[in-house]
């Protein structure tokens, strides 16, 4: 259930830029709200855990809350600095570099861990890249204005492969309640400060606002990266992210079905190709 369990959460957490795009809140403080209105769900799973579970499932301190609060770092770094780089560089710029991410995450399996990756799934890596390069490329910009945005884009991308690494290694001996709870409190807790440099405003004006943030918080979050944590456990996390790759494509499609943004066939084409790339990458993981 590993491969569809991630496929799932892929599809889960594309509806996010929807959610954002809908949200009456800037940026950062959505993200607040994305982990703080998951939390009461999050603590209820890890509190199941803890009763139902074996004894030696639970985190030890202070080495696996070490490294608990350090995944909860690496998360708030990539959501903190995706929403900083759209304020420097365009959207499609910075979904784009931040969707990197299989990069580092190969990079540091290799030179970390002394992973080894066969040639084909490299090459499913480099077509699911150059086919989110394509799914991206209409709307792309370049230029020395969009330089600083572009780079945090790229450190977005860091900050997510180094996450992705640190929960596959945390799923070898946690549950995922436990570490989706704990990474959450601390990812929320690291964002409030951010959102308050940033002159944001964290309490909407009405329901409808409030409703988005709970789909964005349970959905998305609750849901969707609870889902890829799982699958983490049981498949390679360089081809978890390739595979997360997919995330794009589905949100251009939902983008054009909810939102009326225009898809054109070359997004196809760069969604078809991305396709392929997971499935190469998966016959060579």
């Amino acid at each position: 259930m590993a491969l569809p369990a991630l496929l799932a959460g892929a599809i889960a957490i594309a509806f996010a830029p929807i959610f954002v795009r809908l949200s009456e809140l800037e940026p950062t403080a959505t993200a607040v709200h994305r982990l703080l209105l998951a939390l009461p769900a999050l603590w209820i799973w890890q509190a199941l855990e803890v009763r139902h579970g074996p004894k030696d499932a639970r985190p030890r301190w202070p080495r696996d809350h070490g490294v608990l609060v350090l995944a909860g770092l690496f998360f708030a770094g990539d959501l903190a600095f995706w929403h900083w780089s759209i304020r420097f560089t365009s959207v499609a710029n910075a979904t784009l570099l931040a969707n990197f991410a299989p990069i580092f995450v190969t990079v540091a399996g290799f030179v970390l861990f002394s992973e080894r990756f066969s040639r084909t799934f490299l090459i499913g890596m480099v077509l699911a890249l150059g086919g989110a390069c394509v799914l991206m490329g209409r709307s792309l910009t370049l230029g020395m204005e969009t330089l600083l945005g572009d780079a945090l884009g790229l450190i977005t991308a860091m900050f997510y492969g180094a996450y992705i690494l640190t929960v596959g290694r945390l799923r070898a001996r946690l549950p995922t309640g436990t570490i989706m709870a704990w990474t959450g409190a601390v990812t929320c807790v690291a964002l409030v400060p951010v959102a308050w440099i940033s002159g944001e405003t964290l309490i909407p004006e009405t329901l409808r606002g409030w409703l988005v943030l709970a789909g964005l918080a349970l959905f998305s979050h609750a849901g969707g990266q609870s889902l890829i944590a799982y699958a983490l456990a049981h498949l390679p996390a360089a081809f978890g992210s390739v595979t997360l790759l997919l995330q794009p494509a589905v949100a251009a499609l939902l983008a054009w079905v909810l939102l009326g943004e225009a898809l054109g066939p070359w997004q196809g084409v760069g969604a078809l190709v991305i396709l392929v790339g997971i499935y190469v990458a998966r016959r060579g993981s």
